[in-house]
């Protein structure tokens, strides 16, 4: 297995920043936490559309059941600080990792990655649920919880 080296901060981006960041926001947090690893987690979209609300309530409800807290989450867009504070910047899926590789700079670009794949989930992209069912944000955590499993086993290596 692959060590993520050194890593003391993640960001997680997606596009509106009330979804599929927002879970794996509380995901990680909660799984660094009984890890006894000292990550700092945070999350961010690509737009700016719902800057300072709370996560989905879809998001909340499905995640909160099995023990996740989003206390403190609001949304809030990239900003160029953290391409320099942040050693690991995992996107959603393509179009938002496009995005954060076109807005980041070349000395930072290292640090971009999909969460998936770093994740070892076979898929290579969290699919959004906004617009869909329940099932879809239950989709979604189940898939974020895999590869926050992972992710967290590649920062113990």
């Amino acid at each position: 297995m692959e060590k993520i080296a050194g890593v003391k901060s993640i960001l997680v981006v997606c596009m509106g920043n009330i979804c599929r960041s927002t879970t794996a926001e509380a995901v990680l947090r909660e799984k660094l936490k009984q890890s006894k690893l000292k990550i700092k987690v945070d999350s961010a979209g690509t737009t700016g559309y719902h800057k300072g609300d709370k996560p989905d309530p879809r998001a909340i409800r499905i995640a909160e059941e099995k023990g996740y807290k989003f206390k403190g989450i609001r949304s809030r867009k990239v900003a160029d600080k953290d391409f320099v504070k942040c050693d690991l910047i995992l996107a959603s899926d393509k179009k938002n990792l496009a995005y954060l590789e076109k807005h980041c700079p070349a000395e930072h670009a290292h640090k971009l990655a999909l969460f998936l794949p770093v994740g070892g989930v076979e898929r290579e992209e969290i699919p959004d649920p906004y617009y869909g069912s329940v099932q879809g944000f239950k989709q979604v955590l189940e898939m974020i919880e895999q590869a926050s499993d992972t992710i967290i086993e590649r920062l113990k290596v």
